[in-house]
């Protein structure tokens, strides 16, 4: 017999694919997945990316050229209207979960439900970059 907390998660997860599927996200994901221009222009923009980020750890320094050939993959990306649409979709599912991180989180550091205000404050945790 599944526990009050084990019902309730599954509430919860009925709830949040609800959401998914009713505000576009699935379907957006669905219509990037389905386009390989849209899939592949986004792997070279996060592969280049990330070639330039090991390359600054290193501590070698990024020419104009590498960083304009980057901003020009990436304002390209952007303007695909399939990739814009699942980069949105991406951050609304990173925004769902974040929610539903902080405040479960909040109501076991508080030991009760936590205030709208309780949850606005500080950020997600290091490194989020959701400036909060």
């Amino acid at each position: 017999m599944a526990t009050k907390v084990e019902t309730k998660t599954r509430e919860l997860c009925e709830a949040l694919l609800e959401e998914i599927q009713t505000g576009g996200i699935r379907s957006r994901i669905d219509t990037f997945l389905a386009d390989a221009g849209a899939r592949g222009q986004y792997e070279k923009v996060m592969n280049q990316g990330q070639a330039l980020q090991e390359k600054q750890q290193q501590g070698q320094e990024l020419s104009p050229a590498e960083i304009a050939a980057f901003e020009g993959e990436r304002d390209a990306l952007l303007k695909n209207p399939v990739a814009s649409a699942f980069l949105d979709a991406q951050e609304q599912m990173h925004e769902l979960q974040s929610t539903v991180q902080r405040t479960v989180g909040k109501t076991v550091e508080l030991g009760r439900i936590p205030a709208a205000d309780e949850l606005t404050e500080g950020s997600c945790g290091q490194g989020c970059g959701c400036h909060h």
